[in-house]
């Protein structure tokens, strides 16, 4: 039997963030080691200097929207989308344990899950919110640093991991908060992690002439195909004023209608990139 390799995740955030939580419910059952990084751009800098090293990042979130930056990287990189996790995000007020309401003045968290706490910090205005490089980073601050009268929003996971208290859970605004993760990989590496009979969605980049129906005329044409479209995405092509890159997503039940719809619209489309091929993920709680 031959030994089983550890797989070496590269993820936004330090152990206990949502991307942590992220990766081990996707590889559950297998041994990975984790690749902190800083930035996104870390992320995808770790995957160019070791080809075998996989990477996850968030593209999306329920409330927050698409996280738009990290659809460019992923087009720049000529890494390849072998999967996707959808993680329920749940967040909490954490602070230190000798701490209570009275004594808490300011807030510490990730952008993304200030914003998804809004009615909560709308009910609390009298506490100083300050933005952090990410949930589980805002969490070990406060308590590394003995930071009475600091509070910090991220996942109950945390209060273990970092010796703080919970003094509320379940803070977020919607209750159907989910954040939608993306697993991708150098292509030789890609090749080993998909299983084509699995594969029932394709992420796609394109540009599209500057004409009337352009978008229209693709669109059609996926329909005929019976490709169903779950995202599109524009951003604006810089240096060249109103025009602009689509992302799309796609599910399918065959494959190879799907590679004949693709090729179908290839004529429309200029600089057409398929993204990725892959499994859709479940919803994870």
């Amino acid at each position: 039997m031959q030994p089983v390799k550890m797989k070496h995740i590269a993820i936004q955030g330090i152990e206990g963030s949502f991307h942590d939580i992220a990766a081990h419910q996707f590889f559950e059952n297998e041994e990975i080691e984790l690749i902190c990084c800083k930035t996104f751009e870390q992320v995808f800098a770790t995957l160019r200097d070791d080809p075998t090293a996989i990477g996850m990042v968030a593209i999306e979130n329920t409330i927050a929207g698409s996280l738009l930056h990290n659809y460019e990287l992923l087009r720049d990189s000529g890494t390849s989308i072998v999967g996707e996790h959808k993680l329920r995000i749940k967040h909490s007020f954490l602070c230190l344990p000798d701490d209570d309401w009275d004594d808490i003045t300011e807030v510490h968290s990730h952008p993304v899950a200030l914003m998804q706490c809004r009615d909560f910090l709308r009910r609390h205005d009298n506490l100083k919110v300050v933005e952090a490089s990410d949930t589980a980073g805002a969490a070990r601050m406060v308590s590394e640093n003995r930071m009475h009268g600091h509070a910090a929003i991220g996942s109950a996971a945390l209060a273990e991991m970092y010796g703080l208290k919970v003094l509320e859970e379940g803070i977020e605004t919607n209750k159907h908060n989910f954040t939608r993760f993306l697993v991708f990989a150098n292509p030789s590496r890609a090749n080993l992690l998909r299983n084509i009979r699995e594969t029932d969605k394709a992420s796609i980049v394109f540009a599209l002439p500057h004409e009337e129906g352009s978008l229209s005329s693709v669109l059609s044409v996926l329909s005929f195909y019976k490709l169903n479209l779950t995202k599109i995405q524009s951003l604006p092509i810089i240096g060249r004023e109103w025009e602009y890159l689509f992302y799309i997503d796609v599910q399918f039940a065959d494959y190879t209608r799907y590679s004949q719809g693709v090729d179908a619209i290839r004529p429309l489309t200029s600089h057409l990139k398929i993204l990725g091929e892959y499994r859709q993920g479940r919803e994870c709680v």
